[in-house]
C-alpha cells in the first residue's frame, strides 16, 4: 500500500472514533437549503409551539389550577399570547448565540419552571408572587431549608432527586443534541439575531410601569402594581416580574423639589431628653400574635396572660406571616412602606447610605444604641442596615455568648438574659432593638419535647400539633417580657418597655381547618377595613416601670411606634414626636391599601385617588427626601443628621 493509501486509512479510522460531523444548516444532506421557505416556516412554527407549551405550564405551575390556566389563555385580549411570542423571540435569539436549533430551550425551560415553582412555594406560603428582588436575600431561604426539611423531610428529599435527575438528564440532551442537530450557518445565526434583538429591545423598553406606553397599552399588558397578586393573575408569571425588575429605582413622588419641602410646615417641637435618661428596650417578637383568636380554638393555660393584662393596644402590620425586616424598618425609622413599591424591601434594596432612625437620635443624645438578634448578622442585610441606622453595635449568632435553644432555635430566654445582662453592665442610658427567633416558623408538630399546654378543636391531629408548637412559643415569648417587667421594676434608672409582634404567624392550614381564613394566607388586598385589621393586627405593649403600661393606644402603623415610645420616655424630636405626632392626630394605620383615622374612619385604596390627603403627600415627600432625594428636609426634621452623611464601606 502507498504512503498516500496508508494516511487515508489512518485518517478515516481517526474520524471513526469522532464524533457525528457537524453538519451546517445549509449542508444538502441535512435538508436545510439556503434559499427555501419551508424550512424557515418550519422553525418558526415550532419555535412558537415551544413557547406556547413552556408559557402554558409555567402558568399552570405558578397558578396550581388548570382551569384557570386554560381560561388566562382563551381570552384573546389577556397578555399571554404576548408572553409566548417573547418567549419565542429570547429561544430564537439564543439559538443563535448557540448555534443550534431549538437548544436554547434547554436552558429557558429549567431556569422559568424552576421560577415558576419556586414562585408558587412562596405565594402558598407567603400569599406573595416571586419578585426579582427576591434574589437579593437568596441566601437567608437557604439558612431556612433546615427547618423546611425538618417540616417535610419526603417532599425535601424528592426535590433533591428530582434536582439531580433533572441535572443529569440536562447534561446528556445537551451532547445528544449537539450531535445529532446541524450547526447552524453564519447566515443563520445572523438572520435569527437580526430578527429577534431589535424587537426584544424595544419589549424591554415598553415595560417600565412608571411611564405610559401606548404599545403595552394596545397590549393589554396593565401595571397594577398596587396589587401584585393581581397583576400576576392578570399579566401571567413571566411579565408580572418583568414589570417588578424596575422596582429597584424609586421614582421622586409628583412635585417632590426643595421648595415642596421647604413649604411643609416645619413642627413646633424641638429634640430634649430628660435630664434622667430612660432606658428604652424595644423587643420585636418573631410572630407574636394571640392564637386563641382561631375560631373554635381553645388553649390552656392561656399562652399570654402577660400580654393580655398589659395589652396597650395593636400593631397593624403591613405584612403577613413574613417579611420581618418590613415592619423592622416602619418601627426604627418612622418612615412608611406604604410610599415604597410593592413588594420592595428597604434593608435589602435601599438603605444603602446612613438613614434616620430612632437608633441614630438617641445616640446623637448619649445613649449606647445596641441591637440583639441571636440569627446571622447577615440576614436581612442587618450588620450594614444597623450600621447606617447608627447604632453603636449589633450582637448576633457570631458575636453573643452561646444561647442555649428551645427547640431548633435560640430561645426567647436566652435573649432575655442576654438584654438585662448587658443594660445592667452599661453606665450609659441604652436603647435596644431586640428581634427574638424562637417562634420563627415553619411550626412542625413536636417541635418541643417537653409542651405545657394543650389545644383543643375540632381539625386535624396535624393542625392541633402544630398549633400547639406556636403556643408553646408565643407562652414563652409572653414569659420573656415577663420576666422584663419585673426586672425593670426594681430598676431605680426610668425604664421604658415596647413589645409587639411583627407579623401573623405562617400557620398555614391551621388558618384553613379552623376557618379563620380561606387560604393559607391572607390577601394582600383585603375586601373590607374589618378584614385587614383582623388579619394584621398584633399585640402591642408600651410599659413604663415609673408609670406602667400606656393605655388605649388602639391600632397604629410600625411607623408610629418611635412616637409612642418615646412620648412615653418624656422625649421630644422634630419628626418622631413633633411630625409624626401631627400625623397620628390624623392616621393611626397608614398602609398602601388603607388609611384608617382615629375615629375608625376607612380610606381603601387611598393612594389610586386623585386626590391625596396634603399631610399624607408631606410624609411622602419627607421620607424621599431622607431615603433618596437631597436631604432638605434635615435640619429641621433631623438636625441630629446633618453633616453626618457618609456611605457606608460595608
Amino acid at each position: 500500500m502507498s504512503l498516500g493509501g496508508e494516511a487515508k486509512v489512518a485518517k478515516n479510522s481517526k474520524r471513526a472514533g469522532e464524533a457525528a460531523p457537524q453538519f451546517l444548516e445549509d449542508d444538502p444532506s441535512t435538508g436545510y437549503l439556503p434559499g427555501r421557505r419551508w424550512p424557515v416556516v418550519r422553525y418558526g412554527l415550532v419555535s412558537l409551539l415551544i413557547s406556547a407549551v413552556l408559557v402554558f405550564a409555567i402558568e399552570l405551575i405558578v397558578r396550581g389550577d388548570v382551569a384557570g390556566t386554560v381560561s388566562f389563555f382563551l381570552q384573546p385580549l389577556k397578555p399571554g399570547w404576548t408572553t409566548i411570542v417573547v418567549f419565542a423571540l429570547i429561544l430564537i435569539g439564543l439559538d443563535a448565540l448557540l448555534g443550534r436549533s431549538h437548544q436554547s430551550l434547554m436552558i429557558v425551560a429549567p431556569l422559568t419552571l424552576g421560577l415558576a415553582f419556586v414562585g408558587h412555594q412562596k405565594s402558598h406560603y407567603l400569599g406573595d408572587p416571586l419578585y426579582p428582588t427576591d434574589f437579593l436575600y437568596a441566601r437567608q431561604i437557604f439558612a431556612l431549608l433546615p427547618l423546611l426539611v425538618r417540616e417535610r423531610p419526603m417532599t425535601a428529599l424528592a426535590m433533591v432527586v428530582g434536582i439531580v435527575v433533572g441535572l443529569s438528564l440536562l447534561v446528556h440532551g445537551w451532547r445528544l443534541w449537539h450531535r445529532k442537530v446541524p450547526a447552524l450557518s453564519r447566515k443563520g445565526r445572523l438572520a435569527r439575531l437580526t430578527l429577534a434583538v431589535p424587537l426584544l429591545a424595544f419589549f424591554v423598553s415598553i415595560m417600565d410601569y412608571a411611564t405610559f406606553s401606548w404599545t403595552r397599552d394596545r397590549l393589554q399588558i396593565i401595571p397594577i402594581m398596587w396589587d401584585q397578586k393581581e397583576n400576576y393573575a392578570s399579566n401571567g408569571f413571566a411579565l408580572a416580574f418583568a414589570l417588578n425588575v424596575p422596582m429597584a429605582h424609586v421614582s421622586a413622588p409628583s412635585g417632590y423639589s426643595d421648595k415642596a419641602i421647604a413649604a411643609i410646615d416645619r413642627p413646633r417641637t424641638t429634640a430634649s431628653v430628660p435630664d434622667d435618661k430612660p432606658d428604652i428596650i424595644v423587643v420585636m417578637s418573631e410572630s407574636f400574635w394571640d392564637p386563641t383568636k382561631l375560631p373554635g380554638v381553645a388553649i390552656t393555660p392561656d399562652p399570654t396572660p402577660t400580654v393580655r393584662g398589659l395589652r396597650s393596644g395593636s400593631m397593624f402590620s403591613p405584612e403577613f406571616g413574613g417579611m420581618t425586616a418590613n415592619i423592622e424598618f416602619e418601627a426604627l425609622t418612622g418612615f412608611s412602606n406604604a410610599f415604597l413599591p410593592a413588594g420592595s424591601i428597604p434593608y435589602q434594596q435601599y438603605v444603602r447610605t446612613p438613614t434616620p432612625s430612632m437608633a441614630t437620635f438617641l445616640k446623637s443624645e448619649g445613649y449606647r444604641a445596641r441591637a440583639i438578634h441571636p440569627g446571622t448578622n447577615w440576614f436581612w442585610n442587618r450588620g450594614a442596615v444597623y450600621a447606617d441606622f447608627g447604632f453603636n453595635d449589633f450582637k448576633s449568632e457570631e458575636t453573643l455568648p452561646p444561647m442555649e435553644k428551645r427547640g431548633p432555635l435560640a430561645s426567647d430566654a436566652a435573649m432575655t438574659d442576654e438584654i438585662i445582662r448587658e443594660a445592667d453592665a452599661s453606665d450609659d442610658p441604652v436603647f435596644f432593638f431586640a428581634v427574638s427567633l424562637q417562634n420563627h416558623g415553619p411550626y412542625e408538630p413536636n417541635r418541643y419535647n417537653n409542651p405545657t399546654h394543650s389545644v383543643q378543636a375540632p381539625i386535624s391531629q396535624w393542625a392541633r400539633d402544630s398549633l400547639l408548637s406556636y403556643a408553646e412559643g408565643s407562652a414563652d415569648a409572653d414569659r420573656g417580657l415577663d420576666r422584663l417587667i419585673e426586672w425593670a421594676k426594681k430598676r431605680e434608672r426610668p425604664t421604658i418597655i415596647a413589645f409587639f409582634g411583627d407579623h401573623l404567624p405562617p400557620l398555614g392550614p391551621v388558618y384553613v381547618e379552623t376557618g379563620f381564613l380561606k387560604d393559607n394566607v391572607a390577601p394582600r388586598k383585603e375586601p373590607t377595613p374589618e378584614a385587614a385589621l383582623e388579619h394584621h393586627e398584633t399585640p402591642l405593649v408600651v410599659w413604663s416601670n415609673r408609670s406602667g403600661p400606656i393605655k388605649d393606644l388602639g391600632t397604629v402603623s410600625p411607623a408610629f411606634l418611635p412616637y409612642h415610645i418615646l412620648t412615653a420616655a418624656g422625649i421630644t424630636h422634630p419628626y418622631y414626636t413633633g411630625f409624626l405626632g401631627e400625623m397620628r392626630e390624623r392616621y393611626r394605620v397608614v398602609d398602601r391599601n388603607l388609611l384608617l383615622t382615629p375615629t375608625g374612619q376607612a380610606t381603601p385604596d387611598w393612594s389610586r385617588q386623585k386626590e391625596i390627603d396634603p399631610a399624607i403627600r408631606d410624609f411622602q415627600l419627607i421620607q424621599y427626601d431622607m431615603m433618596f432625594g437631597k436631604r432638605h428636609a434635615a435640619p429641621d426634621f433631623f438636625p441630629e443628621t446633618v453633616n453626618k452623611v457618609v456611605a457606608h464601606t460595608s
